[in-house]
Order: C-alpha cells, then sequence, then structure tokens
C-alpha cells in the first residue's frame, strides 16, 4: 500500500527529506553525520505498516546496518581529525567504505535485498533513490579512485549476476540498484553534474516500475506469468525493463551512453566493457522474465486485485511515451 496520508507519515516524510538536506548543506564531517542519523530515524517510522507481516525484522535489520555504518563513519572522522597526515589514504577506505555500506553497495550488500523483501513498493522506491543521495554526496567529498575502482566493477557484475534465479521482483529491482550504484559511482568520478543526469533518469526508470507493480498488486515474478491482467500493462513493463536494462533506443540507454563515453574517451576501456557486459545480462534476465509472461496461457484469478483506473491508465501512456520518444527527444537537444 502506498503510505497514508495521515500526519505522522508526512512529517517523517519531511524530516526524511530535510535530513538530506542537512548532510548535503553541512560544512563539517560532524553536521554530515548529525544528518545521516536524522536519515535514519526518520525513515524507520515510514517502514512500518500493519499490513506488512515482516515489519519490525525489516526494521530492526535496516537500524542495526545503518547504526554500524554511522558508528564507522563517526570513528573515522574523529581518528582523521587527530592523525591526518598520517594515514590519508586509510582514512579514505574507511570513510568510503561507511557510504557504500550506507547504499548497499558491493561488498556491504547482503542487507539491501533482504529488507527491500519486507517492504512496500512506495518504501521500495524510496530505499533505491532517495536515499542513495546523501552517501553519493558524501562519497565525493572524499574519494580514494583505486578502490572505488574496483567496487564498481563488482557493483555492476554482482548486480547482473545475482539477478538469475529471482523469484522476487522486490529483490530483482534490488540487484538492478545495486548494478546501477556501480554506473553512478563511476559518473559522480567523472563529474557531479554526470550524476545528476543519471541518478534523475534513473530515479525516473525506478519509479515507473514501482507505480505499475503497485497499480497491479504485484510482488512475484510467478504472477507475471499466470495472471490474466492488461496486456498493454505487461507491455508497459516489458518497455520499462528494457529502458531499465539500458537498451536503445530507450531513454534508459541515453544516461549509460554517456557514461561509457566519457569512460572511453579516458580510455577506461577494460571499466567500460565490464559495464556494457553486465548490461546485457541484466537485459537477458528482463527479456527472459518479460518473454515468459507474453507467452504463457492466462487465467482469471477471482482474489486477483487491481487499481486500474482512467488516470493511471493515462500516467501509463505518459511513461510510455517518455521512454519510447524521451531518446529522440534528448539527443536533439545535445547535438
Amino acid at each position: 500500500m502506498l503510505i497514508a496520508p495521515n500526519s505522522n507519515k508526512m512529517l517523517f516524510l519531511f524530516i526524511l527529506f530535510f535530513s538530506t538536506l542537512i548532510s548535503i548543506s553541512a560544512n563539517s564531517w560532524l553536521g554530515c553525520w548529525i544528518g545521516l542519523e536524522i536519515n535514519l530515524l526518520s525513515f524507520i517510522p515510514l517502514m512500518s505498516s500493519p499490513n506488512n507481516l515482516l515489519n519490525s525484522e525489516t526494521s530492526l535489520k535496516y537500524f542495526l546496518t545503518q547504526s554500524i555504518a554511522s558508528i564507522n563513519f563517526l570513528f573515522a572522522i574523529l581518528l582523521n581529525l587527530f592523525l591526518m597526515d598520517y594515514f590519508n589514504n586509510f582514512f579514505s577506505i574507511i570513510i568510503n567504505s561507511t557510504m557504500l555500506m550506507k547504499m548497499g553497495s558491493t561488498p556491504f550488500h547482503f542487507w539491501f535485498p533482504n529488507i527491500m523483501e519486507g517492504l512496500s513498493w512506495i518504501n521500495c522506491f524510496i530505499l533505491m533513490t532517495w536515499q542513495k543521495i546523501t552517501p553519493m554526496i558524501l562519497l565525493s567529498y572524499y574519494f580514494n579512485f583505486n578502490y572505488l575502482y574496483v567496487i564498481m566493477i563488482f557493483n555492476v557484475l554482482v548486480g547482473a549476476i545475482s539477478s538469475f534465479n529471482q523469484t522476487s521482483l522486490r529483490k530483482l529491482m534490488a540487484f538492478s540498484s545495486i548494478n546501477n550504484l556501480g554506473w553512478m559511482i563511476s559518473s559522480m568520478i567523472i563529474s557531479e553534474n554526470l550524476w545528476f543526469i543519471y541518478f534523475i533518469f534513473y530515479s525516473i526508470f525506478t519509479f515507473i516500475s514501482c507505480f505499475l507493480f503497485y497499480i497491479i498488486n504485484m510482488f512475484y515474478i510467478n504472477q507475471l506469468f499466470f495472471f490474466n491482467m492488461n496486456f498493454f500493462i505487461k507491455i508497459s513493463i516489458m518497455i520499462n525493463f528494457l529502458s531499465l536494462g539500458g537498451l536503445p533506443p530507450f531513454l534508459g540507454f541515453f544516461p549509460k551512453w554517456l557514461v561509457i563515453n566519457y569512460l572511453l574517451n579516458n580510455n577506461f576501456i577494460i571499466i567500460s566493457f565490464i559495464f556494457i557486459m553486465s548490461s546485457l545480462i541484466l537485459l537477458f534476465v528482463y527479456i527472459r522474465i518479460i518473454y515468459s509472461s507474453l507467452m504463457f496461457f492466462s487465467f482469471k484469478l477471482k482474489w486477483f486485485k487491481i487499481f486500474l483506473k482512467n488516470n493511471y491508465l493515462i500516467l501509463i501512456y505518459f511513461f510510455n511515451f517518455i521512454s519510447l520518444l524521451g531518446m529522440i527527444i534528448s539527443t536533439s537537444f545535445f547535438f
């Protein structure tokens, strides 16, 4: 279910957005840490829902992992304060690692799919997009380039390979997010403007996926196979999956094209090759799901609930228009 428009949820949602602004605009590491803590404590009430069976388990897992990352971050900045000139490289790795743990990046990603599995689609969307803004920007303050090159490669490979044999759509979206994180870190290393472009596009496609799965009340891949839903929605899911995977001529290819272009111009040929291969693996996973869902014989289930209204259909038409024609429109701005 979507977040109910009650005063508590609205308050915590406001604090969630506000805490990100505190961290980004802070001019000391301690201010950044305070913003991260407020962000953590405001997201946990949003996760809680009486309809969710995994409510307490998910909240506790999220709290523990984020707390460990915050403690390590505080420990690193305090040590850095006293021993700044001696272990600069070591501190940059610790601070980068805490930020990677905060956003669910490889090799600290094991909590991320498990927590995604226990959330509603709107909370999944917040966790995959908004919760990555603060760690990404704090990461850009203190890069350790050699460390992050390895992390980027592991992200795209783990995100692609772990997508195989997933039956849960939320876990599939989680591993897709881990894969995209590798692309986002590389775009952040290149320039913050490129990261911003990539993040906006990634957020749009993640929102479309979460919105489509919400309106058809879907959480597992086998539901796509057997439910006799509107054929147009299946096509919409297909278009969005291909766009999320970065297949031309869909709009999702555009930010990946920009990243690959910069990587090749700077002679990062092996990294760009690994990135492209991982995208092909993800596309194979998506196409296999889409092909099966379109080919299977469907039957109707009486208890199958669908929230289709005219407003939703207009939105879906608009999303498909963005994915299909966005590439042509966006390239016309650049050339």
